[in-house]
């Protein structure tokens, strides 16, 4: 029997209320005449009636060993369900089925609401206008960017004002000090205005790692001490520092909460513009904070009383990189944070200037660049360019089977084939001397005529020797030139110009 619905009855009492009889009216409402007097009688729809089932529609599994449940839960209140079941189905074989897991899983949720221990409370805050900027680091691999075809594995430094959300964003590629120092600034100068405070959460960027009790007791037992970097930042700026507890995420909720929304609106954009190639970080970044100024011009009176509240930026901005003067080893390397880096060995026991950027080193001797790449991202990593090696490796080539550096030796896949192919017949060190001598033309010319010519050799399976790849390379391949047939000129085309330019003359007249 189908159910009466709320709509037949308001029905019902629509009829009623028009001729006061209780057989049309029920008709109407499409009901049986008892059904009608019952919910006249009540004076309430049917969803109003419906009465909370007190009754279990079959037995519980689990009242013979609740009280066990309970002991269990009373005395650890942080076991799982599933971990009692298995107790359960251990102490007591054949009595429960996996499928009564489920149950379990309920009992348990309602004896923590009843009988469990307090929750800890997130406690809402009011924001005043101005007081504060929060920053945190968000990864944005998951956007499928590319820059140039190649995925661009990279995050962003988001700075929000909790008051009005306004927001700013910068590239970086680790959460780095150098990325932290960009953001903040960035966001700043976008601004033109300073807020009291800065508030991070205890990321290393602007934070110590309590190792010891030293730190510890300066952590006053529940955060990191600041470094000294960050501490200089805050200076310059004139802001309060001030961070989060450690592992209390909600306490920078805003910027949270903020990295998720700011994802959205980033992909939303990126569907409309039709494609996610960039041709460099910087179209990328200016793309991105296109956005951030869109979203945050409809944030205007809170925006503008955020910017009231805070004092002027009175400062300049401060180089985006840190300064280190590090001397040359005996090796021809520079160690910079952690990371080996080759320079020209004739600087060997020089002190270079090493500036150190976000993305990249540059180091120089006497105001001249001697070095310039991506900065490595790790520790104990290396970037060793042969050129600056290889002639100290030719002269003592005994030294390259052990060489610390020795795979970096091998510029591509095809001069590491190339020095298999040469180990087989000459093994040891004449092979060594062999390889080394090709890896010295590489330096002294092109690294791509060579690696052609070492390909051309492996390809036709011709024994490779410097001598070999030196001829090649000495005799340039000849460029073949296209021939061009000269198209037919067809001068018909003309006098028909001429002709239709003459009628139109004689119109006009």
């Amino acid at each position: 029997m189908r159910a009466v619905s709320d709509a037949q009855v308001r029905k019902l009492m629509e009829e009623l209320s028009k001729h006061g009889e209780i057989g049309r009216a029920a008709m109407v409402a499409a009901m049986d005449r008892t059904t009608a007097r019952k919910y006249v009688r009540a004076g309430r729809l049917p969803s109003e009636m419906v009465t909370e089932r007190a009754w279990c529609t079959r037995e519980d599994p689990f009242a013979k060993d609740w009280e066990e449940v309970e002991a269990l839960l009373a005395s650890t209140p942080e076991l799982e369900a599933k971990t009692i079941f298995g107790v359960l189905m251990e102490k007591y074989p054949g009595r429960y089925e996996p499928g009564q897991l489920r149950t379990l899983q309920r009992h348990v949720k309602r004896w923590r609401a009843e009988h469990g221990p307090d929750q800890e409370v997130v406690l809402g805050q009011v924001h005043r206008a101005g007081e504060a900027a929060q920053t945190d680091f968000t990864w944005a691999t998951e956007l499928g960017v590319t820059i140039a075809g190649q995925v661009f594995a990279h995050m962003l430094c988001v700075v929000v004002l909790p008051f009005s959300n306004w927001q700013w964003a910068t590239v970086c590629l680790s959460e780095s000090m150098a990325a932290l120092r960009r953001g903040v600034q960035a966001a700043l100068f976008q601004l033109g205005r300073v807020p009291e405070y800065h508030q991070t959460d205890n990321s290393t960027a602007a934070t110590h790692r309590i190792g010891d009790g030293k730190l510890a007791l300066a952590a006053g037992g529940g955060k990191r001490p600041f470094n000294e970097e960050y501490l200089a930042l805050m200076r310059h700026f004139r802001m309060k520092p001030r961070t989060t507890e450690i592992g209390a995420k909600e306490q920078n909720g805003d910027v949270e909460a903020s990295n998720g929304a700011l994802k959205r609106r980033l992909e939303q954009a990126l569907l409309l513009r039709g494609s996610r190639d960039f041709e460099s970080v910087e179209a990328w970044e200016s793309s991105l904070q296109q956005v951030l100024r869109k979203a945050n011009g409809v944030r205007g009176r809170r925006v503008e009383e955020d910017l009231a509240a805070m004092r002027p930026l009175d400062v300049s901005r401060l180089p985006e990189f840190t300064e280190e003067h590090i001397c040359v080893s005996e090796w021809s390397t520079i160690r910079v944070k952690h990371c080996a880096y080759s320079v020209p060995s004739r600087l060997i026991g020089e002190t270079l200037r090493v500036r150190i950027y976000e993305d990249r080193i540059e180091a120089d001797y006497a105001g001249h660049l001697q070095l310039c790449c991506d900065r490595l991202r790790g520790r104990n990593l290396r970037r060793i360019d042969y050129r600056h090696v290889i002639w100290s490796l030719v002269r003592k080539p005994g030294g390259f089977a052990r060489y610390v550096y020795r795979e970096e030796m091998f510029p591509s896949v095809v001069f590491r084939r190339a020095y298999d192919s040469i180990q087989t017949p000459h093994h040891g060190v004449k092979g060594d001397v062999e390889y080394l001598r090709i890896l010295h033309l590489a330096a002294s010319t092109l690294e791509a005529d060579v690696e052609a010519a070492l390909a051309r050799l492996l390809a036709e399976g011709k024994a490779i020797s410097a001598d070999a790849v030196k001829a090649i390379v000495a005799t340039p391949a000849r460029a073949e030139l296209p021939v061009l047939q000269a198209p037919p000129i067809d001068l018909l085309g003309y006098d028909a110009l001429l002709t239709d330019s003459m009628r139109c003359a004689q119109v006009g007249t």
